[in-house]
C-alpha cells in the first residue's frame, strides 16, 4: 500500500484548480474535478516533475504525452469501507490490458476529522467521457451507432472480461459492468476505442446459496454493489438453493450491448409506466425495442442480446461464447 506526504489535502481546497497534490514521491496541480460518486471524487491533474524522470519509473504506454492524469479521491469513514478500497486497489493492480483501465499509483493515509482515512488512486485521464455520457448526448441528438460500431466497442472492452477468470481460482465477477463504466476515446473515421473500469465491486463470482439468510445477505450487497438496471435477476430475487457465477456478468453485458445500440438501459422503461416495477421488468425479462435507427438494427444484432439477457443463468452463454459469437457478426457486418 502506497503511503504520502503532506499536501494530499489540497484537494478540498483545490476543486477549483491551483493546488498542488502529492501520491508517493510524485507531485500533481489539480485543475478542476471532473467527476464524482457516493464518497469518492475525480479530478483533472498535471503532473509537475519533470516529463523525463517521471517516466522512469512507468511504462511508456501509460506516460501521458502532456503530463494530465486523473486522480480519485475516496473518503472512508470505517474499516468496511477501508477494506472494499484497499481490495480495489489490489483487483486493479493485478490487471494489463489494453482495454482495461491501468492503475498507475496509489496512497491511503490516516486523516483526523469526520473521516479515518482517504485514499487516492491515479489513472490515465479519458476526456471523451464514458459510453453513458456520450448515450446522453446521442440521444438528445437522436442519433445512433452504426451496427459495425456497435459491435467493435461491445467486443472491446469483452476482451478484458476473461482476465477476470484467468487471474482467479475460483475467477472473479466485475458486478458493476454498465456503460458509466466504459471509457471511450474517439480516433475519426474510426469506431471508438472503449476501456472498462472500476473493480471497486469486484468479486469472487461463484457463490453456493443455502439458505434464505445467505440468499438476502446476498441481495443487500448486490443492492449497495451492483447498479439496479444492470443488475442480474438472481441479485435481485436470489433463491434459497443457488449457485451463482460469472454470469451476472453476462446479463450486465447484454444490458450494456442494449445501451450502446439505443443510448437507454433494456428495463428502466418500466419507471416510467404507472404501476410499474423496475426489479419486476427484469426478474421477468420484460424487454422492449425503443425506435432505433433506420434501417433498424439486424434481427441478429437484437437476438445476440435476447441471448445474454435471459433471467435463468444456466441458459446465459460464457463469454468464449460471446466473443466467438461477435467476432462472426463484425466479419458479417463490417464496414
Amino acid at each position: 500500500m502506497g503511503c504520502s506526504i503532506s499536501g494530499l489535502n489540497a484537494l478540498y481546497d483545490a476543486a477549483t484548480g491551483g493546488g498542488d497534490v502529492w501520491i508517493n514521491e510524485r507531485r500533481f496541480r489539480v485543475l478542476r474535478q471532473i467527476g464524482e460518486g457516493g464518497f469518492a471524487f475525480v479530478y483533472l491533474v498535471r503532473e509537475l516533475q519533470p516529463q523525463s524522470d517521471a517516466a522512469l519509473s512507468r511504462r511508456a504506454s501509460h506516460v501521458s504525452e502532456d503530463g494530465t492524469y486523473a486522480i480519485k479521491k475516496v473518503l472512508i469513514q470505517s474499516k468496511e469501507q477501508l477494506d472494499l478500497v484497499k481490495e480495489e486497489i489490489r483487483v486493479s493492480s493485478l490487471f494489463s490490458h489494453p482495454n482495461l483501465l491501468p492503475l498507475l499509483d496509489h496512497a491511503v493515509i490516516a486523516v483526523k476529522g469526520d473521516w479515518s482515512h482517504e485514499a487516492y488512486l491515479l489513472f490515465p485521464v479519458y476526456m471523451d467521457g464514458t459510453l453513458f455520457d456520450n448515450a446522453n448526448a446521442m440521444l438528445s441528438r437522436k442519433e445512433f451507432y452504426p451496427t459495425a460500431d456497435v459491435l467493435q466497442i461491445f467486443r472491446q472492452f469483452n476482451l478484458s472480461i476473461p482476465l477476470l477468470r484467468k487471474c482467479y481460482d475460483p475467477p472473479y465477477a466485475h458486478n458493476d459492468v454498465k456503460p458509466g463504466n466504459v471509457l471511450i476515446t474517439r480516433h475519426r473515421g474510426q469506431a471508438p476505442i472503449a476501456t472498462l473500469m472500476d473493480f471497486g465491486s469486484a468479486r469472487p463470482a461463484r457463490k453456493e446459496i443455502r439458505s434464505r439468510s445467505e440468499a438476502l445477505q446476498l441481495q443487500e450487497w448486490a443492492a449497495e454493489h451492483c447498479s439496479a438496471p444492470y443488475r442480474a435477476p438472481e441479485l435481485w430475487d436470489c433463491p434459497s438453493l443457488a449457485d451463482i457465477d460469472e454470469r451476472t456478468d453476462i446479463w450486465s453485458l447484454g444490458c450494456t450491448l442494449y445501451a450502446i445500440m439505443y443510448n437507454v438501459s433494456p428495463f428502466e422503461y418500466a419507471l416510467g409506466e404507472s404501476g410499474g416495477s423496475l426489479q419486476l421488468a427484469i426478474v421477468n425479462g420484460q424487454l422492449k425495442w425503443p425506435a432505433g435507427p433506420n434501417p433498424p438494427y439486424p434481427e441478429e444484432l437484437r437476438q445476440f442480446v435476447i441471448w445474454m439477457l435471459q433471467p435463468q443463468p444456466a441458459m446465459r452463454p460464457h463469454i468464449d461464447d460471446i466473443l466467438l459469437h461477435v467476432d462472426k457478426l463484425i466479419t458479417k457486418y463490417k464496414s
